[in-house]
């Protein structure tokens, strides 16, 4: 696996480190209770990246020697802590090769140069932070969505079928269901019989064949 390459996120050429008392009590660090002008050292900041891991490295400022290094693996954090009374003065927890660790204080000479070295950490941890968000929902499985299936308050729906056989409204029905009989015709003829004439009248032709149903005309001579 490669190694991850290092980014610089922020160099100021001027920061002073500080013998720093213990902590009396759990309200924070003090920079009034440092001797503010007796520094201990003085050099260059740089605040670089190893991929998620960032660190903080204090160099000579014409030699880049290393004078003291703390890797940040969160930021705010116990790696890094801002002074109650300042915006220009900081507590960094500093580790050699061997994992010994001490904390220092670090003050800038200026309140852009605490303002850009604040910013630089915030924005990588932010960003460390969105790259694990997304890698988590990338291996998450994606819900299904739910179906909302039932009816709402006051819908109907309409329903068309088809091919529905219709009930035959031609004939009367009587109360039990059954078709109304037919009535026999006047006269006292009853249904198909062939019609009589008197003596006098013209002769009636069938009209249409032996297969038509009683359709019958009168033609005169």
């Amino acid at each position: 696996m490669a190694a991850a390459t290092e980014s610089v996120l922020c160099v100021k050429a001027e920061v002073k480190v500080y013998r720093i008392p213990p902590r009396a009590s759990n309200r924070g660090h003090r920079a009034a209770d440092w001797k503010l002008d007796e520094a201990a050292w003085s050099g260059r900041l740089r605040v670089m990246t190893r991929g998620e891991a960032a660190f903080v490295r204090l160099e000579d400022s014409h030699t880049g020697e290393l004078f003291a290094e703390a890797p940040v693996d969160s930021y705010p954090g116990v790696a890094i802590e801002s002074v109650t009374d300042s915006s220009r003065y900081f507590v960094l927890r500093i580790q050699d090769g061997s994992g010994r660790r001490a904390f220092i204080g670090v003050g800038f000479p200026d309140r852009e140069d605490a303002f850009d070295f604040n910013v630089a950490l915030q924005d990588h941890f932010k960003w460390v932070k969105q790259e694990a968000d997304a890698s988590k929902r990338e291996q998450e499985p994606e819900p299904c969505p739910k179906l909302d299936l039932g009816f709402k308050e006051g819908q109907t729906i309409q329903l068309q079928i088809g091919n529905m056989k219709r009930r035959d409204r031609s004939r009367p029905r009587t109360a039990t269901g059954g078709a109304v009989p037919l009535l026999p015709p006047p006269g006292g003829r009853t249904a198909g019989a062939s019609p009589t004439r008197s003596a006098g009248e013209p002769p009636i032709r069938r009209i249409g064949g032996a297969g038509t149903e009683g359709l019958f005309v009168k033609l005169m001579n």
